[in-house]
């Protein structure tokens, strides 16, 4: 090869070029890296010692272990009777602990106690059985009372009734349906010589009159210190009727235009309880239920007992048929059938032509079913006659009586 001129020195002295250089990674092995080798198996945990697993038992029932220590304390009480038991125990006691727990305690509680109580320790001077409905009755509404705040007792309520053939209210607050009950049970306290919450020679007024009276002479609208005084009303009839002995429930309780004896009076003054405890617990949003079946089924055997009277004075108001068939008093007549189902249910007949015949169930010639609380809220007015999801069979115009004569026993 030669130079630019041709000269073959010229040629030796030019400079050389270097060729391309190799890259790093042109020196390295083509081959896979040589894998890693695999990791040993990790060795099992210990078992932990027994008296740690017995000291978790207590976490275990309480759901608070993690995954890893529950698993372990349950794989310890397939082998470990002792700390299976204790774990029994343990989940029990939990369950009483339950934050999630109804707080309204079953209404049959208080009799089921007192029961067992008087059955190991009778009481030397027991309440009347008639008193008793009374008695649970005010017992119930006190504890509702007891769970209710300051602001809810001037939450408003309408006590409603039936009255000149139509649904009527009267608006009024919590203290002043305690206020209402008070009033009306003085009626029972002045039968009994006891003192009246309206005053000495108040006169003989009607409920609604009483009521009235009551609200109108208060300086200011009723406060949560009416409870006391109404409980100590209730205690103090209770006591009383107790300590009267034989006789005391056959005095007569007036009411303005009707009378019942003491018996009577102190099982509607429960229903009366009743009643306007589901309007109070209606007011502040608190569930409440009916009464006992037994308690239930003497308030509903009191109201078939007046419904003869209740007729006749409606048709003698020209509001009921007139009488078809009038017998010698004593003597079974025509009858509607009242079939009362669920708690406190029962089969009454009631006398359609005159309050001194009997009621017949050979002489029946119309049948009403309704449920026992549903007929309660009849006899209360709190739903009128056509309302009333009864069923019926028979003479439509002596239901249409009966039904109303229900309602017609409603009152403030």
């Amino acid at each position: 090869m030669t130079g630019a001129n041709g000269d073959p020195e010229e040629t030796a002295r030019a400079p050389r070029i270097p060729g391309p250089r190799w890259a790093a990674d042109d020196h390295a092995e083509l081959s896979p890296p040589d894998p890693a080798p695999a990791p040993e198996p990790a060795a099992p945990p210990e078992p932990l010692p027994h008296r740690v697993l017995k000291s978790l038992l207590g976490a275990w029932a309480l759901s608070a272990c993690s995954a890893e220590e529950t698993q372990a304390v349950e794989d310890h009480l397939t082998e470990c009777a002792p700390c299976a038991e204790e774990a029994l125990r343990l989940r029990d006691a939990v369950g009483l602990l339950h934050a999630e727990r109804e707080l309204d305690l079953d209404p049959l509680l208080r009799s089921r106690v007192l029961e067992n109580c008087l059955g190991r320790r009778p009481a030397r001077i027991p309440v009347p059985a008639w008193a008793t409905p009374y008695d649970a009755e005010t017992a119930r509404l006190d504890a509702l009372l007891r769970d209710i705040g300051e602001p809810e007792w001037h939450a408003p309520v309408r006590l409603k009734w039936y009255e000149d053939e139509r649904r009527v209210n009267r608006k009024t607050t919590v203290a002043g349906v305690i206020g209402h009950l008070l009033a009306v049970d003085g009626l029972v306290a002045a039968s009994l010589g006891l003192d009246d919450p309206l005053g000495a020679g108040i006169g003989e007024l009607s409920p609604t009159e009483r009521t009235e009276a009551y609200w109108s002479g208060s300086s200011r609208p009723p406060t949560r210190a009416i409870r006391e005084p109404w409980r100590e009303q209730s205690h103090t009839l209770i006591r009383t009727a107790a300590f009267a002995g034989r006789g005391v429930g056959e005095l007569t309780v007036t009411y303005g235009e009707f009378a019942l004896p003491l018996r009577d009076s102190l099982l509607e003054r429960a229903f009366e309880c009743w009643v306007h405890a589901g309007d109070i617990a209606q007011a502040v949003a608190y569930p409440y239920e009916p009464p006992s079946g037994a308690h239930l089924h003497g308030m509903i055997d009191l109201a078939a007992r007046q419904l003869p009277g209740a007729l006749a004075v409606r048709r003698r108001s020209g509001l009921a048929a007139p009488a078809r068939e009038l017998v010698a008093a004593g003597s079974p007549g025509r009858s509607l059938h009242l079939e009362i189902e669920g708690a406190g249910g029962g089969h009454w007949y009631i006398a359609l032509d005159s309050p001194a015949a009997l009621g017949s169930r050979e002489r029946t010639v119309a049948q009403v079913a309704m449920d026992g609380a549903e007929f309660g809220q009849l006899i209360a007015g709190h739903i009128s006659p056509e309302e009333a999801a009864a069923g019926q069979d028979g003479d439509r115009e002596a239901i249409h009586d009966v039904l109303c004569a229900a309602a017609s026993l409603s009152r403030m």
